[in-house]
């Protein structure tokens, strides 16, 4: 079948990479594919994955020194696919094994799903919506929240806007009030029970903003961003007893996985190095990595005959999804720009998430309406495998959805909430038609209406715990220079979605270690006046 204009445009734009760009004016770090920018050379950082977390981690430790931050996918900037609201989605339909901005797996459990593969992470594809972690999370996790309030600001004050409500998100929030989902607490950053208007990374003009527009607030001399280059192993050295990380192994993500290239951090004369190997890979990259490198259950390793560096079992392990539930709204697609959410309903003391989108479902400009809930407290978890030992292949993982009898249960109370906002008047008023939501009211038969159409809300996490693989300052347990910053070190989903606690997590940890070293200096000072 011949390509549409849509899918032709969209496959020629994506296909674009280049090596080095500006966005609108704003000048960004120094981008680059050509490997032999990086041989030869050390660096003060090193981050593995140019993210929603390792692109402000970046630009705040460039502050003081100097950073490669190595991304498996091009660059999104002068891409109008990926940067235009109005081709929100699309990334979705267009997917393959090494070069797609969205990279596609299919869990044990037979859900698809997507992870993102370009510079942004999945801040470029997602379908922006940026809420703040409750206050209770901040609190339990431990971190200082006056900090955590600094770090949140300087995020939003470069990327995140109030957006205007459109005709179909304006049906969408009088529908979750109908249904019950009260009060109305208008516009908020913040998690708070009801229904709100989150924030947006998309301007008055349609134009997304990623998480590596924030590169700009850093200090783009110290920057280095590595592009098209896939992460293999950490490299390491012995400092006594301990392993201690000298740098890091990679690829070209269209090269062959025999053909190497290293990249080193810094490392003072008759010392070790000072900084770190910084994991920003996602979810799945990060946990991927360890093992690859020799960290995780020494069984698992074994059957790869991956040399054993540490056995840390907790590697791959508390893997979560959370379960969501789409009700269409109408069945046959139509001619209509997508549209991502805009407004929220946070339900039943927060255990439920609620939003209205309109999602492309071909390249022909065809798009469906649907109405979605998530559990955001699941208590089922599964585990992450190496598939094989080329780091450009997805890993193997179960999320186990539903397996835990309080998750199905709960499950059966989001489609009957989820049923009441479909089937309100204000998305009949919009829709100029009762919407067709043929789906039971029996209890037992919801709960296998469940298990036949749970699908992914793409907040999966875990894989890197504090506490199993991880310390609390984010450093691998048992060996010196390596930390782990992302969605794998998440015990839950903070928020209606992570991407915003992700972002300000880049720039909290940055600064933190900021002062780390600004102390460690200082008391080196002190030892030799």
């Amino acid at each position: 079948m011949a390509m549409g204009f849509w899918q032709l445009l969209f496959f020629l734009l994506v296909s674009l990479s280049p090596s080095s760009s500006l966005s609108q004016g704003n000048v960004l770090p120094r981008m680059t594919s050509n490997i032999k920018e990086v041989l030869g050379k050390s660096f003060d950082y090193i981050i593995v994955g140019g993210g929603t977390a390792g692109c402000p981690l970046a630009a705040t430790l460039s502050e003081k020194f100097s950073v490669l931050l190595i991304e498996r996918g091009g660059s999104p900037y002068e891409n109008p696919t990926l940067l235009d609201k109005k081709y929100f989605g699309f990334p979705f339909l267009q997917t393959d094994d090494f070069s797609s901005v969205a990279q596609r797996f299919i869990s044990e459990d037979g859900v698809p799903n997507l992870r993102g593969r370009v510079l942004g992470g999945t801040s470029t594809i997602n379908a922006g919506f940026y809420s703040r972690a409750s206050a209770d999370f901040i609190k339990r996790v431990g971190w200082d929240e006056k900090l955590v309030k600094e770090a949140y600001e300087w995020v939003e004050s470069k990327i995140v806007f109030k957006p205007l409500l459109t005709k179909w998100s304006s049906a969408v929030k009088s529908a979750l009030l109908e249904a019950g989902i009260l009060p109305f607490n208008g516009f908020s950053w913040d998690h708070i029970a009801g229904t709100k208007i989150g924030g947006t990374v998309f301007d008055a003009d349609r134009k997304r903003h990623i998480s590596a527009d924030l590169l700009e607030r850093g200090n783009s001399s110290n920057i280095l961003v590595l592009l098209n280059a896939t992460v293999k192993n950490i490299v390491f050295q012995r400092d006594g007893n301990k392993s201690v990380v000298r740098g890091i192994r990679f690829i070209k993500s269209n090269g062959s996985i025999n053909q190497t290239y290293e990249a080193y951090l810094s490392q003072p004369e008759n010392s070790i190095p000072q900084g770190d190997v910084i994991l920003s890979a996602g979810a799945l990259g990060s946990p991927q990595i360890l093992l690859l490198s020799g960290i995780g259950p020494r069984a698992h390793l074994e059957n790869f005959s991956i040399p054993l560096l540490l056995d840390l079992k907790g590697v791959g392990q508390d893997m979560q999804d959370n379960p969501g539930i789409p009700l269409i709204i109408r069945a046959k697609p139509e001619f209509r720009l997508p549209e991502p959410p805009q407004v929220v309903g946070i339900a039943k003391d927060f255990k439920f998430i609620v939003e209205g989108f309109v999602l492309p479902v071909s390249f022909n400009g065809t798009t469906l309406m649907r109405i979605s809930i998530k559990l955001a407290f699941p208590e089922s978890k599964g585990k992450l495998e190496l598939n094989s030992t080329d780091p450009r292949q997805n890993p193997v993982v179960m999320f186990n959805y539903l397996a835990e009898e309080k998750d199905l249960r709960e499950c059966v109370q989001m489609v009957q909430l989820v049923k009441k906002v479909a089937r309100s008047r204000s998305i009949a008023r919009f829709l100029g038609t009762k919407p067709r939501i043929n789906v039971t009211s029996n209890p037992n038969e919801l709960r296998n209406f469940c298990r036949k159409n749970v699908r992914t809300y793409y907040h999966f996490h875990g894989g890197c715990s504090i506490g199993s693989v991880i310390d609390r300052d984010y450093r691998v347990i048992g060996v010196k220079g390596l930390r782990v910053l992302d969605g794998s070190t998440l015990s839950e989903s903070p928020g209606t979605n992570p991407m915003a606690t992700l972002l300000m997590l880049g720039r909290y940890q940055g600064i933190k270690i900021l002062k780390e070293r600004e102390n460690a200096s200082a008391f080196g000072s002190q030892q030799h006046p």
